[in-house]
């Protein structure tokens, strides 16, 4: 999973995230991620995923669990593939 790999990657946290399945929670559960990673998350995404994050988008549930992460992801993707269809 990309994101798994964008979060391992970003925060330095080796082989932890790889036993983490979707309902793993993200901020308060990784002290890693605090709120300068948080930028560092999404302009990896942003980068990776070619997508635009607006600061209204973020919210402490975007990055609650890895699920919800994924899921913003993904919709974020649709509304991309939408503009260019």
């Amino acid at each position: 999973m990309e994101i798994k790999k964008i979060l391992t990657d970003t925060l330095g946290l080796g082989k932890r995230l790889d036993a983490m399945g979707p309902d793993a929670r993200l901020l308060g559960g990784i002290p890693e991620l605090d709120s300068v990673a948080v930028v560092t998350v999404i302009l990896a995404l942003e980068k990776k995923f070619s997508i635009s994050i607006e600061d209204d988008e973020i919210s402490a549930k975007t990055f609650e669990k890895l699920s919800s992460l994924v899921n913003f992801v993904e919709i974020k993707l649709a509304e991309k593939n939408e503009q260019l269809a």
